[in-house]
Formats: C-alpha cells, structure tokens, sequence
C-alpha cells in the first residue's frame, strides 16, 4: 500500500541517474526537510525536525530531475510514500525505511526564481509532443521576494517562445 505525500524541502545529494535493463530512466536523491525555530534566548534561528527521504523518479521525469536539480536546490515532490525491506549486508538483520516514488518534482519558488523549458525527449512518450513543461536548471537565488523576469515565454518573455508574451503583449491574460 502506498500512501500520497508531498514533500518540500532541499535536494540532499545530487540526483543519480541510471537506465534499467529496458533502458526506462530512474533517478535517486534525497531531499532534505526541517522546520526553522528562533531561539528566544539567543535570538538565532535553528533547524530541528530533520528529516531524510529518500526519492525515486522514472522515465522523462527521471531525466529531468537529473538535468534540473543539484545539491540544495529548494523542490516539492508529490508521489507516493512505500515502504523499503533490505537484509543489512553486516548483520544480517532486516531493515525497513520509508521512500519516496516520485509523480512530480517542481523548483519551490519561495525564495528563488526559474524559468520553465519543455523539455525535448526523443521517443514517443511524455513531453515530446505536448506533455507538460518541465523546470529546467537551477532556481535562481533571488531572495527579495520580488518578481524576477527572466525572459522565456512567461510575463513579457520576448523569445519567441509560443507563450503568450511572445507576440507583444505586456500583461497577463487573466
């Protein structure tokens, strides 16, 4: 039985991308979640409640959580929680740790910026021809909690990329 989740927190360890047998794409990472507490004494502010959780993603999105996130990029991950048995190698004993199955990974943009490309897959299935865009490199640092045009088909985007700013406009549709 698996139970949905959403995680949010920062990648722990580069993504590991690997091809199966059939030569379908999985990706591993970690991702990493805390919860921020201000000392009242000191007045400084500390983690607690680390949490580890191991992920795994396949196919395009596989490829594109390898492509896109690197060691402390700030993500949300929906998917799947299921549990892991394993003999330990030294002793023997059975061990059992939660996991993640990944259905989406997206860049939080709470603190940070990114600028979303389609992805373009050979092949015949997922986001080649019409699937859903992907985050593609790293958010940008941008902290100041204002928008941050970075070009592409978004809010006034130039580039000719198809979206809605691409022929002229300056506002949003809505």
């Amino acid at each position: 039985m698996s139970i949905p989740v959403t995680i949010v927190g920062r990648i722990g360890q580069p993504p590991e991308l690997k091809f199966g047998s059939s030569g379908k794409a999985i990706a591993r990472f970690s991702v990493v979640t805390s919860r921020r507490v201000l000392d009242k004494t000191s007045n400084e502010w500390s983690d607690t409640d680390t949490t580890w959780w191991n992920c795994t993603a396949f196919g395009d999105l596989a490829e594109n959580v390898a492509e896109s996130c690197e060691k402390g990029c700030a993500v949300i991950v929906t998917g799947r929680a299921a549990s892991e048995t394993w003999n330990d190698k030294n002793t023997g004993e059975k061990r059992t740790a939660m996991k993640v199955i990944a259905d989406e990974v997206a860049p939080s943009l709470r603190f940070a910026t990114a600028k979303i490309t389609k992805a373009n897959r050979g092949g015949g299935g997922g986001n080649s021809g019409g699937g859903q865009p992907q985050s593609q490199g790293q958010p940008s640092g941008n902290r100041s909690g204002q928008q941050q045009n970075t070009g592409g088909g978004g809010w006034g985007g130039g580039n000719g990329g198809g979206g809605w700013g691409a022929g002229g406009d300056t506002e949003p549709p809505f």
